[in-house]
């Protein structure tokens, strides 16, 4: 389990870092170049995710008890993948130099309210990705504790079927003891009313005896 754990991370690492030297240099690109450098980067994250799907997997069949590791493991690759993301946003709507030259005058020179507005721009992108993250981060703890919660509920089913079980067992040596009872009350019944029924005809045996004695004199 953990060898193929380990294949799938190494797998993401390496593709990890190509996917961040890619996005390092979407803003100096421009035109057919930089949309093909973008239609690559989200191939690439497409496969990370799809990397840490199965990663995700399968860290769920380890054993509980040596699960946490990998959990953490996991929750800082899930960090990773939000802040490429992230980054390959911001990459793609970051100009170079030279496209901004185009936008801004041949000159560099820009009126005040342009680079207010494109200053504007950044903070509400910068705050949006802040939120993002955010986000991002409250989902992974949710997730945390929605599979703490699995796993108690698992543990809590065991102990209960566990206790069901004795309970079974239980009934069934109660009906063989019950049987049991039942049997040696019923033998002892009938040896009383054997002996009642000998004890009469001891008694009825010795008044005839007396009887016939009493009469042959």
């Amino acid at each position: 389990m953990s060898a193929e754990f380990q294949g799938y991370e190494q797998d993401y690492g390496v593709l990890t870092a190509e996917v961040t030297n890619r996005i390092g240099k979407i803003p100096k690109l421009s035109g057919e170049e930089k949309k093909q450098m973008v239609m690559n980067v989200e191939k690439q994250l497409e496969e990370a995710k799809e990397l840490l799907e199965q990663m995700d997997l399968e860290v769920r069949e380890i054993p509980a008890q040596s699960r946490a590791m990998y959990s953490n493991r996991m929750r800082s690759y899930k960090q990773e993948m939000g802040k490429l993301e992230a980054d390959f946003k911001r990459s793609r709507i970051a100009y170079s130099d030279e496209v901004r030259n185009e936008l801004l005058g041949d000159e560099g020179n820009s009126s005040e309210s342009q680079r207010a507005h494109l200053l504007d721009n950044t903070e509400r992108l910068e705050r949006s990705s802040r939120r993002l993250e955010a986000g991002y981060q409250i989902a992974v703890e949710t997730e945390q504790i929605g599979q703490n919660i699995l796993e108690n509920l698992s543990q809590d089913r065991e102990k209960i079927q566990r206790a069901r079980d004795r309970l079974r067992e239980t009934d069934t040596n109660l009906g063989k003891s019950s049987r049991i009872l039942t049997g040696m009350l019923r033998r002892i019944i009938q040896n009383r009313v054997l002996l009642v029924v000998l004890g009469i005809i001891i008694v009825f045996t010795i008044i005839l005896a007396i009887y016939f004695s009493f009469r042959g004199h």
